[in-house]
């Protein structure tokens, strides 16, 4: 991932972690965006937020060459970004996808949670080996994970806006349409990410193949 890729997501993460959760800084269970039953949903709603916020500001820090060339920052920030980060936001996913009663973000934000989980374990198995291709890209695709709780709320109006030529929303139900896009955009926005992130895995292998090829050719 190129310098200024990497802290263009840093600016795109901090302001986007700060609007979700601003909400939930009270701790007022009144100015919670998502309906919940008792104290306890609402416990482990703002653990999820606030842990996903902590994965989602300090995940573009790892892919700085600036940081990663400091092994011992490097290493420091990846474990906090896996255990207070990555690992509790995702525990807490599958309870907040089950208490929201729709189908499909039950499914899509379970399956998301545990793929979460998955890629995270890899990629520190990968560091473990000393494997730090490997642990690159699976730590690209355990941040294009992360990265969820943006692109959901960038598809969402997205594909509202692709419903107007067709008459598909209104000014007048507009709110309505939100509602029922919002597990869509939560289950296409992972996918989406996996996606866009395979591809620049799979065109960085084959420059790195391109480039070997070409110096053992130059000899």
């Amino acid at each position: 991932m190129r310098k200024k890729r990497a802290w263009l997501l840093f600016v795109v993460a901090l302001i986007f972690s700060g609007v979700l959760a601003q909400p939930y800084l009270s701790l007022d269970i009144g100015d919670s965006r998502l309906d919940v039953r008792d104290s306890l949903q609402y416990s482990v709603l703002v653990g999820h937020i606030f842990t996903a916020a902590v994965a989602l500001v300090l995940g573009p820090l790892q892919f700085i060459p600036k940081v990663r060339a400091r092994r011992r920052v490097h290493r420091t920030i990846g474990r906090i970004y896996l255990l207070a980060g990555v690992v509790p936001s995702a525990v807490a996913t599958i309870p907040v996808a089950i208490w929201s009663g729709r189908p499909v973000t039950q499914v899509g934000l379970t399956v998301a949670a545990v793929l979460w989980l998955i890629t995270g374990f890899q990629a520190y198995r990968a560091a473990r080996r000393r494997d730090f291709v490997h642990h690159r890209e699976w730590m690209m695709r355990n941040y294009a994970l992360t990265f969820l709780a943006v692109t959901s709320r960038i598809l969402v109006p997205l594909l509202l806006l692709a419903q107007v030529p067709f008459g598909g929303a209104d000014l007048g139900s507009i709110g309505e349409e939100a509602t029922s896009m919002i597990p869509i955009g939560q289950t296409l926005g992972w996918i989406v990410n996996l996606f866009v992130v395979e591809i620049i895995i799979r065109r960085a292998r084959r420059n790195a193949m391109a480039s070997v090829s070409g110096a053992v050719s130059g000899r």
